[in-house]
């Protein structure tokens, strides 16, 4: 039996769709290419790639925030 990773599975779209090009894109598309991006999130949020991220992302900011000042 074949399982597939619903977030791999969210990824290849995301990427596929992203390929396209611009002018080609409706606003329906768009907003379906967001609303993608935010189920992936959502699936990546609990795991050790999303918490990594999410650090990453934070010390990223904290770096940018204290070299502005």
């Amino acid at each position: 039996m074949l399982t597939i990773n619903v977030a791999v599975l969210l990824t290849v779209i995301v990427v596929w769709r992203l390929r396209r090009r611009t002018e080609s894109r409706s606003r329906f598309d768009e907003k379906l290419t967001v609303v993608i991006v935010l189920a992936l999130g959502v699936l990546i949020a609990p795991t050790r790639l999303g918490q990594g991220i999410l650090n990453f992302v934070g010390q990223l900011a904290s770096g940018v925030t204290q070299a502005s000042r």
